[in-house]
């Protein structure tokens, strides 16, 4: 059987004036105040970039036009199997 695809659509809302690194990767700090969101789910990417397209012209999401990332990922496998490890900031 086959691996089936499916691509994650997100939009970063960001709070400062950094969006992109040099490279020109999105970037986000959700504890900075950015906010990630997931517009949908789809089977494609080509259906993930048209919905891109409509986005663009909404209101929010016009004004970051190009703070948008799809993630591809194959259904059925684990994506993150080494547990994590919570780090405590400043005070806490």
């Amino acid at each position: 059987m086959s691996a089936v695809e499916v691509y994650l659509l997100w939009h970063i809302r960001h709070s400062s004036d950094q969006h992109a690194d040099a490279d020109g990767n999105l970037v986000w700090d959700e504890e900075d105040g950015d906010h990630p969101k997931i517009l949908g789910v789809y089977s494609t990417e080509q259906r993930a970039q048209d919905r891109i397209e409509r986005a663009r012209r909404d209101p929010g999401f016009a004004d970051e036009p190009d703070c948008f990332m799809i993630d591809r990922y194959v259904v059925d496998r684990d994506h993150w199997a080494d547990g994590f490890v919570s780090v405590q900031g400043p005070g806490g």
